[in-house]
């Protein structure tokens, strides 16, 4: 299993940043394939890592991403469940390498299901993903009864974009929200626990290229399109 996924822009465009994502509990870079090539579509470089729960070195592997110049900015850091709390926490340390956070079902403790089958509806509502967990040699069963970390989000300063799921029963919301904060949050109505790889997988994505188009203007513009009645 390689220790990093890569996806990259279409050839002919210019990139338009670069995106580092950490893998939460039991999983590796390449369960963020669908997503990683979604943002590549749209000119950004994505580089998926695996749990650093379970892996330390990881953390090493993203600082060492962040400092490559080879990799053009603005470099944000995209977190699901532990994944989160890691990026949060490489954010506070490195916040000059560091120009946004996207954290991803912040974990609120450990949680575990009984099943496999219960484990895996209350990760994702998606089918095709439900298929790719339960058949992926590399992924690890059960690890949501892993231990979580404390968030760290206080000392962090670049912007952040949070997204969690209505319905998530691992992480939940009321207690998640409480630990995002005063983060930008985006609930998804139906969502469980990876929104990143869950039902509504595209409406996530595109939420995070509104954001991503926006912090490349500015991280202190308006919105670049706003929904009235």
């Amino acid at each position: 299993m390689p220790s990093s996924f890569s996806w990259d822009e279409p050839e002919g465009l210019a990139a338009r940043g670069t995106l580092i994502v950490l893998a939460g509990r039991g999983e590796h870079g390449g369960v963020y394939e669908r997503f990683g090539r979604r943002l590549a579509f749209d000119a950004y470089k994505v580089r998926a890592l695996g749990d650093a729960s379970a892996d330390p070195s990881v953390l090493d592997e993203a600082a060492k991403l962040l400092a490559d110049e080879s990799l053009p900015g603005p470099k944000v850091l995209v977190g699901s469940d532990t994944g989160a709390l890691y990026a949060a926490g490489l954010a506070a340390e490195q916040p000059s390498g560091v120009a946004a956070l996207i954290l991803v079902g912040l974990p609120t403790g450990p949680w575990t299901s009984g099943s496999w089958e219960t484990e895996v509806e209350a990760r994702t509502a998606c089918p095709t993903h439900q298929g790719r967990l339960t058949n992926d040699p590399g992924f690890r069963r059960g690890a949501l009864s892993d231990a979580v970390p404390g968030p760290r989000l206080e000392r962090v300063t670049v912007p952040v974009l949070a997204l969690h799921g209505k319905d998530d029963v691992v992480s939940p919301v009321g207690k998640a929200l409480d630990a995002y904060g005063d983060a930008r949050t985006v609930l998804f109505n139906g969502g469980r626990h990876d929104v990143l790889n869950d039902a509504l997988h595209r409406t996530a994505a595109a939420t995070v290229v509104l954001f991503l188009e926006r912090l490349r203007l500015s991280p202190e513009l308006a919105p670049i399109a706003e929904e009235r009645a």
